[in-house]
Formats: structure tokens, C-alpha cells, sequence
């Protein structure tokens, strides 16, 4: 048996290091998230049937156009998810950077919870447990190994520099601990930017060779 890389090993001690020092932060962003997702799941199941009807017409309509061959627009895609993941990315760091913005941090954190509980509550309700799980699997699950970490992330990081601030006050304490928010809000974007490339290229790809079994 092969001796695991010292690099890999290394980050893998850095990764669990870090969560456990933060895993009070980690604990409460998860909840949030989680609560977010329940949300979800119950604001689907109190949909008025006109509202299921349209969203029923929406993803068989989706299913059926690449069943039957239609293409999909990756370099379109892929600058929405890039604006759409970095653009949560900045706000997530400048949030954490400004006292008065710590709840909405967490409710921003929450409010991606409930739209991951909406999709895959909709999809499943519609397609059936299934089916619906292999389009969640192949078309969200590959880009949320990355985007849900980084998120959490950030909303760990924004919560660590407002309590550093609270309790030393002092100007040298505040620049360092935002350029610390910063260097590492700066490595969750750019993860945050390799999710979509993974959205477009990874689970596209995988969506466009399953889509037969859904």
C-alpha cells in the first residue's frame, strides 16, 4: 500500500485543523444552512397547482430538448455561474468584513439552503425519488462539493473577524484580521470559480450522457 503524499496529507491536516478550531462557527453556518433547506422543502409543499403545473412544464420541457439532441450554451453558462458564484463570493467577504452585516450574512447562507431544498424538492416531486435523484446527482452534485464548503467557508471567516474584532478593538488588530478575511474570502472565490467551471464542463457533460435514464 502506497504511502498517501505528503502534500495531500498535509492539506488534509491543515483542512481538519481548521474545522475543528472553528467547528463552534462551522456548527452554527450548517444550521443555517439546513434550516434553509427545510424552508425549501416546505415552500414547495405548500405550492398553489398552477405554480407545479408551470414548473412541471419547465423541467420536462428542459428534459425533452436534450433528449432529443438540443445544445446547450456552455460559454453562456459558464460567465452566469462564473457572475453568479463570485458575485456571492464578494459579498459573502464583505459582509464579513462589516459589523452591521453578520445577519445578513447568515441570512444569505440560509437563502442558498432554501434554494438547494426548493430545486431538489421540486425535481423529486416531480420526477419521483429516482429519477429525480440521478438529474440532482448528475447536474448539482459535482459543482456543490465545491460551492457549499466555500460558502460555509466565508460565512466562518466573516464571523471569526467580527468576534476578533469585539474583543480587541484596537486599529492594528482590525487591518490584520481583514487582510486575513481577505487573503481567505480570496482562496473560497477562486474555488468558488472553479465550481462553475466544474457546473459547466463536469455535471453538463454528465447531465448530457444520463439524460436518457431520466
Amino acid at each position: 500500500m502506497r504511502e498517501e503524499p505528503k502534500t495531500r496529507k498535509r492539506l488534509k491536516n491543515i483542512i481538519g485543523d481548521h474545522i475543528i478550531h472553528h467547528l463552534r462557527r462551522y456548527t452554527i453556518v450548517v444550521l443555517l444552512l439546513f434550516i434553509g433547506i427545510i424552508l425549501g422543502v416546505i415552500f414547495v409543499n405548500n405550492l398553489a397547482d398552477e405554480q407545479k403545473v408551470e414548473i412541471e412544464n419547465y423541467i420536462t420541457t428542459f428534459i425533452t430538448s436534450l433528449k432529443e439532441g438540443g445544445s446547450i450554451d456552455k460559454i453562456g453558462l459558464l460567465l452566469d455561474s462564473l457572475k453568479n458564484n463570485i458575485g456571492i463570493g464578494i459579498l459573502l467577504w464583505f459582509l464579513g468584513c462589516t459589523v452591521i452585516g453578520i445577519p445578513i450574512l447568515y441570512l444569505v447562507i440560509a437563502f442558498r439552503g432554501f434554494c438547494l431544498g426548493y430545486t431538489i424538492s421540486t425535481v423529486i416531486a416531480i420526477l419521483g425519488t429516482g429519477k429525480g435523484s440521478l438529474l440532482i446527482a448528475s447536474s448539482m452534485l459535482l459543482q456543490n462539493i465545491f460551492f457549499i464548503p466555500c460558502i460555509l467557508a466565508l460565512g466562518v471567516s466573516g464571523m471569526k473577524l467580527y468576534e476578533s474584532i469585539m474583543k480587541d478593538k484596537r486599529r492594528e488588530n482590525i487591518k490584520l484580521e481583514i487582510v486575513r478575511h481577505t487573503l481567505f474570502s480570496l482562496i473560497m472565490i477562486m474555488l468558488l470559480a472553479l465550481s462553475s467551471v466544474v457546473e459547466v464542463y463536469g455535471s453538463t457533460n454528465l447531465l448530457q450522457f444520463l439524460i436518457k435514464y431520466i
